[in-house]
């Protein structure tokens, strides 16, 4: 028992270190990789904490300094993930009304090695969506999604075969539509006007950023500058607008949320759920990598994470109504000046400028009265 005891207060200090760890700016990968697993940390904290009630002398100082710590640990994971549960406030409302024009998304990381296409294509004809965004794309998966060619006659295609390849997919056409590499040679994004049968017209950002890993970016410098860039272009836009794709990023890190409060986009799963889409083969290793964030112009229709469709990830499906007037009093994220310095320190150290991001804009929205 002894040692056994001595095992729970080591591992206890271990959780308080790797706490503590993300409080750093510092963007080595073995640093912000501990953004991601909050939930697993917070519910590893309660078995610690239930167990050392169990076992620990209460009378004793070391035992109640263990107990402290993984208090503290515990509610300090907890108040990260909060925002993505159901005992938070919705960030974004549900549309009242069926009358307005909608635009439904479906964001999918095919996983390359991935050959089960047909699972794929049952999905899109399932749920019939305007735009589908493929991440990991390649060749052969180009190939595969020619099949959709006659309902999706709009498309940006770029395939690759180092993880990174993306297609878009649209049934409304696309206007000043681009393909770009902000932070790298081999990484695209691509940008672009959709026009709603209604003739009204939003614009989308999709992303598809390097995670800091050790088999991939030692830092996380690129991915948050691109990041920040689009949420700066966003922040301008005169259109509705739209980012979508795999980001890389869990939705309640540091970066996200600084994403958040620089482009002042919304997160329709704040107050809902996590909508965990990545790994889809390890349930207790499930984190929110797959994003759909969206301007005030829109309320919420549906959201759904789709089943397994033989990727490491889940494909998300987003409607959303197009809103303007009703949308206005949503809420985004409060930005500083500390937020503002940390913004413009992420854009110098990946060498990316806002400025160069397609903004994909022509004329200026009506705005309500």
């Amino acid at each position: 028992m002894h040692a056994f005891r001595i095992t729970l207060c080591v591992l206890t200090v271990i959780m308080t270190l790797l706490t503590l760890l993300p409080f750093s700016r510092n963007q080595r990968w073995w640093v912000r990789v501990w953004d991601f697993p909050r939930l697993q940390m917070a519910t590893l904290c309660l078995l610690f904490l239930l167990t050392e009630l169990m076992i620990m002398p209460l009378s004793d100082g070391i035992s109640t300094t263990i107990i402290i710590l993984t208090v503290a640990c515990m509610a300090y994971q907890s108040w990260w993930i909060l925002p993505y549960t159901p005992f938070y406030r919705v960030q974004v409302k549900k549309t009242v009304s069926g009358s307005h024009s909608r635009i439904k998304i479906m964001n999918s990381n095919v996983l390359t090695t991935n050959r089960k296409a047909g699972a794929l294509i049952a999905q899109i004809r399932e749920h019939q969506p305007d735009i589908l965004v493929l991440l990991e794309t390649d060749q052969w998966w180009e190939d595969q999604m020619a099949v959709l060619d006659a309902d999706y006659p709009h498309s940006l295609r770029c395939p690759l075969d180092n993880l990174y390849g993306m297609h878009v997919y649209s049934r409304l056409p696309m206007h000043s539509a681009k393909i770009q590499f902000l932070v790298a040679d081999d990484i695209p994004s691509m940008h672009f006007r959709a026009e709603l049968p209604s003739g009204e017209q939003v614009v989308m950002h999709c992303l598809h950023p390097m995670p800091p890993s050790p088999t991939e970016a030692d830092e996380s410098t690129d991915r948050d500058g691109e990041l920040v860039a689009v949420g700066h272009t966003a922040a301008k836009a005169t259109y509705p607008t739209i980012v979508t794709g795999d980001l890389n990023d869990v939705a309640w890190s540091r970066t996200t949320r600084l994403f958040m409060k620089v482009s002042g986009l919304l997160d329709p799963r704040r107050g809902r759920g996590m909508f965990n889409t990545f790994h889809a083969s390890y349930p207790f290793l499930r984190w929110p990598l797959d994003h759909v964030f969206h301007s005030k112009d829109f309320t919420l229709v549906s959201l759904q994470r789709l089943g397994f469709m033989g990727s490491d990830h889940f494909p998300i499906l987003v409607e959303l109504a197009l809103t303007p007037c009703e949308g206005q009093d949503q809420e985004s994220l409060e930005i500083d000046e500390e937020d503002l310095e940390e913004a413009e320190e992420k854009l110098a150290n990946a060498g990316v400028k806002s400025t160069d991001v397609h903004r994909a804009e022509k004329l200026n929205m009506p705005v309500c009265g």
